[in-house]
C-alpha cells in the first residue's frame, strides 16, 4: 500500500489531499498542530478505518520534526511527503514589518520543510520512486515580485525554493522527485472567501503533475495546472 504524510492536514489544501489521497486507497499520516480540534479528521478516520493515523506536529518545533520518524512506529517506507503546513502575516505592509513575525514565517514555511524532509529522507529511500511535494506560491517568485505586500510570506517561500533546489540536488540521484508547486489562489481559510479555485480543483490538478513528474524535474517550480514558473 502506497503511503503518504502531510503536514498541515487538519484544513484547507492539507485536508484536501488527504482526502484525495485516502479516497485512491493511500495510507496517510496526517500531521497537525492540534489533532484534538481536528474534527475533519476524525471523521475521515472513521470513514477510513485503519489507513490514516493523526499525529501532533508543531512544525516551528524542530526537535519535533527531528523525532518524528520515531514517532511513526511500523511504517517502513513512505512514497510521498507534502510539506504544507504555512502561515501568512495579514496586512503586513512596508513599516509595520516585525522581526518576530519574519522569524516564524522562515521557521514554518521555509525550514520546517528542508528538516522533515532531511529527518524522513531513510523512508523515502525505502520507497520506490518517492516524491516530496513542497507547498509554495507565486508570491516567492522573485522574477515576479511587484510589490511590498506579505513580504514574510514572500521572503520564505523564495527560500522554500532554494530548500527544495537543494534537496533535489541531493535525493535526486537516490531516486527521489522533490517539486514545489504554486497552488494557485485556492478558497481556503489563508486564500479568502473571494478565491476562484476550490482546493479540489488545486489538490486534483497537483496530484497529476506530481505523478508524472521525475527525478529529472527535481528543484523545479509549477502551477498546480502544470506550468513552469520562474524563481
Amino acid at each position: 500500500m502506497r503511503s503518504a504524510l502531510i503536514t498541515g492536514a487538519n484544513r484547507g489544501l492539507g485536508l484536501e489531499f488527504t482526502t484525495q489521497l485516502l479516497d485512491a486507497g493511500w495510507q496517510v499520516t496526517a500531521c497537525c498542530r492540534a489533532p484534538q480540534q481536528a474534527q475533519e479528521l476524525h471523521a475521515l478516520a472513521a470513514r477510513h478505518a485503519g489507513r490514516i493515523e493523526v499525529q501532533a506536529l508543531a512544525v516551528d518545533d524542530a526537535v519535533a520534526l527531528a523525532d518524528l520518524r520515531a514517532r511513526l512506529g511500523a511504517l517502513r517506507h513512505l512514497d510521498l511527503l507534502i510539506n504544507n503546513a504555512g502561515v501568512l502575516v495579514s496586512g503586513e505592509r512596508f513599516g509595520n514589518v516585525r522581526s518576530d513575525d519574519l522569524a516564524r514565517s522562515f521557521a514554518i514555511n521555509a525550514s520546517a520543510p528542508l528538516l522533515l524532509t532531511q529527518a524522513l529522507a531513510p523512508l523515502l529511500e525505502h520507497a520506490h520512486a518517492a516524491k516530496v511535494l513542497c507547498i509554495s506560491s507565486q508570491l516567492g517568485s522573485i522574477a515576479q515580485a511587484s510589490t511590498f505586500r506579505t513580504v514574510s510570506y514572500a521572503m520564505s517561500k523564495a527560500a522554500l525554493g532554494m530548500a527544495a533546489r537543494r534537496l533535489a540536488a541531493e535525493l535526486g540521484p537516490r531516486g527521489i522527485t522533490v517539486l514545489v508547486m504554486h497552488p494557485g489562489w485556492v478558497r481556503t481559510d489563508m486564500g479568502g472567501a473571494s478565491a476562484p479555485l476550490l482546493p479540489q480543483a488545486a489538490v486534483t490538478g497537483m496530484l497529476a503533475v506530481l505523478a508524472r513528474a521525475t527525478p529529472a524535474q527535481g528543484g523545479h517550480f509549477y502551477a498546480y495546472d502544470g506550468t513552469e514558473l520562474p524563481w
